[in-house]
């Protein structure tokens, strides 16, 4: 029996996610209105009765992370945020594209409020959650004590077949499973629809059988379109899980309400003008206006921001008491949350001078490794308290990994790799670079 209780705004709320995707896109002369569309129902699920953050304060440390890694799809994103009150206005949705806009083309972390990591090159968004998801396990397995769960949040990523596609999710995705990361919940906007068209012609794998083999959790909602209860257990119960990520393997149709919906045409292309009459009507929005958004979806995505404020103050004044009883944890993990290096950190650096003998890289690189490694504590090889991450022969993704390591809080990331084979990690440097992660490469 599902636990799912609708509300008299569901319908509404999503139809206002898709007319405003819609509008958005169509304002611009470009954009990607498809998997908004074909996504709005999902998404208004994941936010209204799951994440945890507060609009109010979007840096709170233990929010729940979210992707897009389908950053094409940004409409998406950009419209629930507005919604659920963060620092975009309706006046920013309008500006969707343009230059100087808090809504690019696709998500910039630190441009616009409540964007936790960049993306747009596919799958780079996906590696990301999983560094994300290694941040949470890591510092929830150092701080954390009984009766203090401080650091417990989630990581919700959505992906598209794109994403999948990319070889750097298929790296990610190997050892998060390896890993056994449960607080990293994918979801998988399967609409068979990708920018070559119909993925019969270029994507026909079994998607379920591969994450099967990495050693996901696998769960499927046969109707993305309208079956929020079974998109609603789904959610809950990978989020129950502890010992595996899983991916939920969604069924939609590409630009649903659409007069091309299912198709190629909706996928990277603004709605024809008697298209979004027919949508707007369908859904008993006013066809001759733009930008609606009924009172009822404002008041019922309010509820988000009092939930999250509320959940904020509970943790600071555990926070607090944590200090009270952990005084050395406490000082120790608030200097990290705060960016801030330990004192006279410098001193612990080594010394080299010319007339010191030659040593390969490869020898420099290893002086670090005096840690544990961080494995999950049922392997024998380690615990997640432990910093040194064994990234195997995977420097794409241990690139954008690492980009989610910082991006998440507290960690300062160091990666190593041979010179040559930093190319293969080249998309993943480039995004750090462009959204200034503190990663150390050597």
């Amino acid at each position: 029996m599902s636990s799912f209780t609708p509300h008299q705004a569901d319908d509404l709320s999503i139809a206002t996610i898709r007319t405003l995707a819609v509008d958005l896109v169509g304002k611009a002369n470009s954009g990607h209105p498809g998997a908004p569309m074909g996504m709005a129902p999902v998404a208004h699920v994941l936010f209204s009765r799951f994440v945890n953050a507060n609009p109010n304060n979007s840096k709170w440390f233990n929010r729940d992370r979210f992707v897009l890694s389908n950053g094409h799809a940004c409409a998406l994103q950009y419209v629930l945020l507005h919604l659920l009150g963060y620092k975009l206005s309706l006046d920013d949705l309008k500006a969707f594209r343009q230059l100087d806009s808090k809504t690019p083309g696709h998500p910039e972390a630190g441009h616009t409020d409540g964007i936790e990591v960049t993306t747009g090159p596919l799958g780079q968004g996906f590696a990301n959650g999983v560094g994300l998801a290694i941040a949470q396990a890591h510092l929830a397995a150092v701080y954390n004590r009984e009766n203090f769960n401080l650091i417990n949040n989630f990581t919700h990523v959505f992906c598209g077949d794109g994403c999948l596609m990319e070889g750097v999710a298929a790296e990610a995705a190997s050892l998060a499973g390896h890993l056994q990361l449960g607080n990293l919940v994918v979801i998988y906007d399967d609409n068979h629809i990708s920018i070559d068209g119909d993925t019969a012609v270029a994507f026909t794998e079994n998607v379920d059988q591969r994450f099967l083999s990495y050693g996901w959790q696998v769960l499927h909602v046969d109707d993305g379109d309208h079956d929020l209860a079974s998109i609603s257990d789904a959610i809950a119960e990978a989020r129950k899980e502890s010992t595996k990520p899983t991916i939920i393997r969604l069924r939609t149709t590409i630009g649903y309400g659409s007069k091309q919906q299912g198709t190629h045409g909706v996928h990277g292309a603004p709605l024809k003008a008697d298209d979004i009459v027919s949508l707007k009507t369908k859904f008993n929005f006013a066809p001759d206006q733009t930008f609606q958004v009924p009172q009822a979806a404002y008041d019922f995505y309010a509820e988000f921001g009092k939930r999250g404020a509320e959940l904020e103050a509970k943790w600071n004044a555990d926070l607090v008491a944590y200090g009270q009883k952990y005084p050395a944890e406490h000082a120790e993990l608030t200097r990290r949350i705060a960016g801030e290096l330990p004192a006279n950190w410098e001193k612990s650096l080594p010394v080299y001078t010319p007339a010191d003998p030659a040593q390969a890289s490869r020898t420099l690189s290893e002086i670090v490794k005096a840690s544990v490694d961080f494995q999950p504590p049922s392997t024998g090889l380690g615990t997640y308290a432990g910093t040194y991450i064994r990234y195997g022969v995977r420097e794409h993704g241990m690139g954008a990994i690492a980009n989610g390591l910082h991006a998440y809080g507290g960690i300062i990331p160091f990666v190593a790799t041979f010179l040559n084979f930093v190319s293969y990690a080249s998309g993943a440097v480039r995004l750090s670079a462009l959204s200034g992660h503190q990663v150390i490469w050597v």
